[in-house]
């Protein structure tokens, strides 16, 4: 335990920088999936039949690609897209749930029925915290627990004020309660399209 704390001892006992640190060691393993994320987004556009939805997932790829932090709106204007083929929860393919699995701190060593299965569980439990959250408040919450929820959904907290956490935390409540339990492959992928920028230029 002295030697391999982050392997041996749960949160509660690691010291305040090896929370830090090993924090900081977790979001890189998942953060290595977002480009891989991204790039399927950008594969399966010729498969989506609305033109609309098309330009839409392409602009939102794009902004991301450039460091851009997207609008609620942009994220929202895909829920069609998020609760049908190609994207919906029971179409996305077996490589692109294993690197979902990844950026969900979840293993993908499993077989793509199992990982969807989870991945579908893991969401639905987030969408229901996020509805309880909403109602209660963000600023009924501590600071520790505000990181923590940030954290929970892709955001790499610790190195971020808890005012730009509470901000952040408002922008990913409002996408989840807009969303219905059909389209939750989009707060899903939220993980990846809401955290990878945040801090960046605004557009």
């Amino acid at each position: 335990m002295y030697l391999f704390p982050r392997q041996l001892l749960i949160r509660h006992f690691w010291t305040p920088k090896q929370q830090t640190d090993f924090l900081d060691i977790y979001h890189a393993f998942r953060k290595q999936s977002h480009p891989e994320i991204i790039s399927y987004l950008e594969k399966v556009i010729p498969l989506i039949s609305d033109t609309g939805l098309r330009w839409h997932l392409t602009d939102l790829c794009t902004k991301i690609q450039h460091g851009f932090h997207p609008a609620i709106r942009d994220i929202l204007a895909l829920r069609e897209c998020f609760s049908n083929h190609p994207l919906g929860m029971n179409q996305l393919q077996a490589f692109h749930v294993k690197a979902l699995s990844r950026a969900m701190l979840l293993t993908p060593y499993l077989p793509p029925p199992l990982l969807r299965h989870r991945l579908k569980t893991h969401t639905t439990v987030i969408h229901q915290l996020d509805q309880a959250l909403a109602k209660l408040g963000i600023g009924q919450l501590t600071a520790e627990e505000v990181k923590s929820a940030c954290y929970l959904r892709g955001l790499n907290s610790t190195h971020i004020g808890e005012d730009r956490c509470r901000t952040w935390l408002g922008e990913w409540l409002q996408i989840s309660c807009s969303l219905k339990e059909a389209e939750l492959s989009l707060l899903l992928h939220n993980v990846v399209l809401l955290s990878t920028n945040y801090l960046g230029t605004r557009r």
